[in-house]
């Protein structure tokens, strides 16, 4: 028996029956294709870091500012790029750290950076350590976008890193609101002895990066950062105590949780799509 039959004007219109061994073949199919899918997913896949080197780090410290931007300087950030130095050269990587640098030079650092190879790299890392203001870092006599800065290291423009972790620290205000019961000061006196707790300025928000980037921030949206006049401030300080302690054994996102649970929380959006891992170098 035929599984076609006449419609009433000449042409052939498939059978109830047929119709529905289709529909079932295509859902088999469309079942058999999404349990190759996720039964390929790995959840312990590790990301590959046996490259040659570990890969560049950049440290953009911002202690002082122009007058005319009205920034206060951000005493106790020297402590902050001394322990984030030691850490990351502690976990291997190229760390290049840098004071005080106006707009057009941080960019060309930045552009220089995503102009290099990093074909024999495991990842690469960036730390801003400034005020920061509506999704925007200060430089010393200026403000950058943080998607202009990430958006360099995206696939289509820096192909060397496609595929690796980048991995962005963000240590500047986001809000005015303390999640912890202390007293702010605005304004520091620059002979100040005591180490007394400040707060970086204005407002940086959440922003979305692309695969294999994970953006990692002082604080959650809408609190103030807090940091220590000569110890630095509390994020860097956990951030590096807990890297020395777990950075080459623990993966990156548990050391970021660990983080977490100290004296305020920060936050970190993750875009990476594998395991993290900064084990000793061979």
């Amino acid at each position: 028996m035929s599984d076609t039959t006449g419609d009433g004007r000449g042409g052939r219109v498939a059978s109830p029956n047929k119709a529905a061994t289709d529909r079932a073949a295509c859902t088999e199919n469309l079942t058999e294709t999404d349990a190759l899918i996720r039964s390929s997913l790995d959840p312990a896949e590790e990301y590959k870091m046996d490259n040659k080197r570990r890969g560049l780090a950049l440290i953009f410290n911002q202690e002082r500012f122009f007058w005319r931007l009205g920034l206060n300087d951000r005493h106790g950030t020297n402590a902050d790029r001394y322990n984030l130095e030691r850490r990351l050269s502690n976990l291997n990587f190229d760390v290049r750290a840098y004071d005080n640098l106006k707009q057009e030079e941080v960019l060309n650092k930045i552009n220089e950076a995503a102009e290099e190879n990093h074909s024999d790299s495991d990842c690469f890392l960036l730390v801003f350590l400034s005020h920061g203001e509506n999704d925007q870092v200060y430089t010393y006599d200026g403000k950058i976008s943080v998607q202009d800065i990430t958006s360099l290291f995206k696939g289509d423009k820096c192909k060397s890193l496609v595929g690796k972790p980048k991995i962005f620290i963000l240590q500047a205000c986001r809000g005015d609101k303390h999640d912890d019961p202390v007293t702010a000061c605005d304004a520091v006196d620059s002979e100040l002895k005591t180490n007394e707790v400040v707060v970086d300025a204005s407002v940086l928000h959440t922003l979305p990066a692309g695969a294999d980037f994970i953006m990692c921030y002082s604080v959650a949206e809408g609190y103030y950062s807090h940091r220590e006049t000569i110890n630095g401030s509390w994020y860097i300080q956990d951030l590096c105590e807990l890297l020395q302690r777990y950075g080459d054994s623990h993966e990156f996102t548990e050391v970021l949780t660990l983080v977490n649970r100290k004296k305020q929380v920060p936050c970190f959006a993750s875009m990476l799509t594998k395991k993290l891992y900064f084990r000793p170098k061979q």
